[in-house]
């Protein structure tokens, strides 16, 4: 069974239907039926746009607002990646959706880095790991700023915090810009990432999902290492080619792409274009949950439509590994699992 790499998943659109019922049970929250639940937490067919699918979020993120529910969530995320036959997986969540019942944005990342740790720690165990090596599974959080009204405090919390966690072995390595592309540009953030990068974050942001190449545009002046998405770069060739030659990688999420409408059809899926223009790709779920997918589901649906073969496969597997927010180590290290 291949090893497979997940770099752009969601937390809180991610987590299984047995999960959300520990989590509801946990808090005394009534627990409704599978029928009831999978409403709240997936999409259907006939979701209209990213704004309708962004809705999923919050039956999860209500379950998720104390530490052991973080911390239960990161560790049942990982868990089932794991099982999974995932490598590799960046895990990522915005802190500052967490705060409701009073957490702080660091308690937060504290408490998904403890379920993190606890995981690993199991997983050591069960595979009598050496000191130095890593698991046959191995994750890392990205901290996600909101695209919002009156946020800015919240965002640059976030960017502290990711400063104050990173590394590739304790679990914080990058940040994010994600939210309602359509409705706050990406052109509105300027400052936020001028801060990662006096800070040496490393960053990827969410854009040319629901907006269009000028987005993608101003990430990339940004000084991005990675686009989330990033579909919508096909409308301007002069782009594609700045792309490809900084060596920013596309994180590509079919499924989603298709619930947001993006495409209507997979055959429609510009990826063969965007391959073309020399840029990499890997593939990506966003959100498992909401859009009813996991990793190998996604790099299927991709290959038997294109009709890409096991060597397309391992350089989408390769590219992954490549653009993991990790030191050439640490990526060696992941080569040696595979």
């Amino acid at each position: 069974m291949e090893r497979l790499v997940d770099l752009h998943v969601h937390l809180d659109g991610s987590l299984s239907l047995e999960t959300v019922k520990e989590l509801a049970a946990r808090q005394g929250i009534e627990i409704q039926n599978d029928d009831i639940l999978i409403k709240k937490l997936q999409v259907s067919k006939d979701c209209r746009d990213l704004n309708e699918y962004l809705t999923k979020f919050e039956y999860p993120l209500m379950l998720l607002q104390t530490i052991d529910s973080i911390e239960y969530a990161v560790y049942s995320l990982m868990k089932r990646q794991s099982e999974q036959n995932l490598l590799y997986s960046e895990i990522r969540f915005a802190p500052q959706l967490h705060t409701k019942k009073g957490l702080s944005q660091e308690e937060v990342v504290t408490a998904s880095l403890k379920g993190r740790q606890k995981y690993f720690d199991e997983l050591r165990q069960k595979e009598n790991i050496k000191e130095g090596d890593i698991p046959s599974f191995y994750s890392n959080i990205i901290l996600c700023c909101m695209r919002g009204n009156s946020n800015e405090r919240e965002n640059e919390e976030t960017i502290r915090i990711a400063a104050e966690f990173l590394s590739d072995s304790d679990g914080v390595v990058a940040v994010d810009l994600a939210g309602a592309e359509a409705l706050f540009p990406t052109s509105d953030y300027e400052k936020l990432f001028a801060h990662a990068r006096a800070e040496g974050i490393p960053f990827t942001i969410h854009a040319g999902e629901a907006a269009g190449p000028e987005s993608i545009r101003q990430a990339v002046d940004y000084g991005t290492a990675r686009i989330g998405h990033g579909v919508n770069c096909i409308h301007d060739k002069n782009l594609m080619n700045i792309i490809a030659e900084k060596g920013i990688t596309l994180e590509l999420c079919p499924t989603s792409n298709l619930n947001t409408k993006i495409v209507n059809d997979i055959k429609d899926y510009p990826i063969d274009k965007i391959i073309n223009n020399k840029i990499k790709v890997t593939i990506n779920t966003d959100n498992m949950t909401v859009s009813g997918t996991d990793e190998a589901s996604e790099m299927k649906l991709i290959c038997d439509t294109f009709g890409y073969d096991g060597n397309m496969r391992r350089i989408f597997v390769d590219n992954a590994i490549d653009a993991a927010f990790l030191s050439n180590e640490m990526k060696e290290k992941l080569r040696g699992n595979l």
